[in-house]
């Protein structure tokens, strides 16, 4: 089982992140080491609006603006938790720092700019809710409960069971500032699966008696591309590492079995997306083959200031692959659960930049905290979910500045999201998915002045605040929580599949023992495991992960604040 090199299907952080430790764990020359990948964004993305405009997913939708930056969505970290990412930064040099590693410069960054969220929720007709109060009663407590005392090995109880099933008797959970606070910082939707529901309890159990405030989340100094993913690729191709861009593997050679369960992958069907070619690249006997079966920014595409972004249903070219290998093997899970049905995972994103801060400075007023603390979710003052109740309309994040490095010193840069795209806009009659930039624009301008204090309202100066957009870039996302899926255990394969001799899996959608998704952290740890196994090293180097569902003193504060 020993290789000797690699080939990385994908070029997000799970690959890279096994890039390094086969570098630095098991001595490879970089050389070694080649991806193929259809751009070196990956989900941690952040860029000019011209750099992504390009890319394979926006070539068939050209954008008349491209001014102003975009960022598909970002991630927030947690030191606590998060031990195989800040493992991975501490092995590479920051790409804006010199003399700091990558994990060096967001400590470092993040000790200066310490996160303290004043206006987590708000209300029209209430302003700032304190979101202290997480308004649980006993049957909800019952039920999380049941949730974070569940063993390991009975996890598959909640196999195929949504949030919305396990709480159909209860939905005053949803009615909750919990559940709003909940929903808006990891991007569960009741439809999600109450099994990742469980894993996210069990390891950010601790996030109960701080949700309000997320004085548990870290941030990067920069965008998470200029402060994670440009590191990487940096060290990767100082160390010799190939990068083939604008490339798509469409398929798969495997070797014959017998028994049709040993997976041995012999080659590999690539397409060069600049001249329209494909090629089957060989595999022997010494190469492993790493892949990300999955990625939430697949089919994701852009509109700009004036335009929607389109709805591209192209089904995601990743996921494609993994099916087409799970037509060969059955114990490669089920990649229709997760990229099938778009319903239940699409988001709407977008990007505002300014070109000066009065923006900034009336969110700045308005929320009473400074740029960098925010994750503000704005709720509804009316029913707006099936179930009749309200629910949250939309979330913004406002980064510290400059969110970019090359963004100049009168530019600011604000991100948002609509997690539920079909729900219709409060002061722009439309859904959100069909909105442009300029529309969401006056849809937050519209928010923000409902939960106003005063004297006087932001919406007397929306002309003023629309004149000094640059752009707003819309983005379509439709698998932004395809990770969080319905589904059962065996719906995502493992890093290792049984009888798998050359192939592992990697990434959001690659099953791993206690590990919650949507987070850097599973997401390089499974790069980590990979590299490991192909490469003779012991799964007791892997780095310790803590469980904080086991520790009494988090379970007892955990406990008092569902009272509070």
């Amino acid at each position: 089982m020993v290789k000797t090199k690699a080939v990385m299907i994908g070029a997000g952080l799970a690959n890279m992140a096994a890039a390094v430790y086969l570098i630095q764990e098991a001595h490879w020359n970089g050389k070694q080491i080649t991806f193929y990948g259809v751009d070196m964004h990956g989900a941690n993305d952040g860029g000019t609006t011209s750099e992504f405009s390009d890319e394979y997913w926006n070539k068939a939708h050209p954008l008349a603006n491209r001014t102003g930056y975009v960022a598909r969505g970002g991630r927030m970290l947690n030191y606590r938790t998060y031990v195989d990412l800040m493992d991975l930064l501490d092995r590479i040099p920051s790409a804006t720092e010199e003399g700091m590693t990558a994990a060096e410069d967001t400590h470092d960054f993040d000790a200066h700019h310490r996160t303290y969220d004043k206006a987590r929720l708000l209300q029209g007709g209430k302003g700032i809710i304190d979101g202290g109060k997480l308004g649980l009663n006993n049957k909800d407590r019952v039920l999380l409960s049941k949730l974070v005392l569940m063993p390991d090995e009975e996890e598959t109880k909640l196999d195929n069971i949504t949030i919305a099933e396990y709480f159909k008797d209860d939905p005053h959970m949803f009615q909750t500032n919990f559940w709003y606070m909940w929903e808006t910082t990891f991007a569960f939707r009741i439809e999600s699966s109450v099994q990742e529901l469980r894993r996210y309890m069990h390891q950010m159990i601790y996030e109960f008696t701080q949700i309000e405030h997320l004085v548990g989340v870290n941030r990067t100094r920069y965008n998470q591309f200029e402060s994670i993913m440009l590191p990487l690729i940096n060290y990767l191709k100082d160390q010799g590492v190939t990068f083939i861009d604008n490339r798509i593997v469409t398929d798969w050679e495997f070797a014959d079995s017998p028994l049709q369960d040993e997976i041995t992958v012999t080659g590999l069907h690539v397409k060069n997306l600049e001249t329209d070619t494909e090629d089957l690249v060989d595999i022997d006997d010494d190469t492993a083959v790493i892949f990300t079966n999955g990625s939430i920014t697949d089919s994701a595409t852009m509109g700009d200031y004036d335009t929607p972004a389109p709805e591209n249903m192209e089904y995601g070219i990743s996921a494609a692959l993994w099916k087409k290998a799970t037509e060969h093997f059955y114990n490669l899970g089920t990649p229709d659960k997760f990229f099938n049905d778009r319903k239940n995972s699409e988001w709407v994103s977008f990007t505002l930049t300014t070109k000066n801060h009065l923006l900034l400075n009336e969110i700045t007023r308005i929320t009473t905290q400074v740029p960098g603390n925010a994750l503000n979710s704005f709720l509804s003052t009316t029913p707006i979910t099936p179930l009749g109740q309200k629910d949250v309309n939309m979330s913004i994040v406002v980064h510290h500045q400059p969110h970019f490095t090359t963004q100049k010193p009168n530019e600011s840069v604000i991100w948002g999201y609509f997690l539920y795209p079909r729900r219709t806009g409060e002061f722009v009659h439309k859904q959100y998915i069909k909105m442009t930039g300029k529309e969401m624009a006056q849809e937050l301008i519209g928010q923000l002045s409902k939960v106003d204090p005063g004297p006087v309202n932001i919406k007397s100066k929306e002309t003023e605040i629309m004149d000094s957009i640059v752009n707003n870039i819309p983005v379509y996302m439709p698998y932004a929580s395809a990770l969080f899926n319905n589904r059962a255990k065996t719906d995502r394969p493992e890093v290792i599949p049984a009888h798998s001799t050359n192939l592992a899996f990697t990434g959001e959608f690659a099953e791993q023992p206690y590990q919650m998704i949507f987070t850097e952290q599973s997401a390089v740890r499974s790069g980590e495991i990979a590299a490991y196994h192909f490469t003779g090293i012991s799964m007791d180097n892997l780095v310790d992960t803590p469980r904080y569902d086991k520790d009494p003193k988090t379970l007892l504060k955990a406990t008092k604040k569902m009272f509070s």
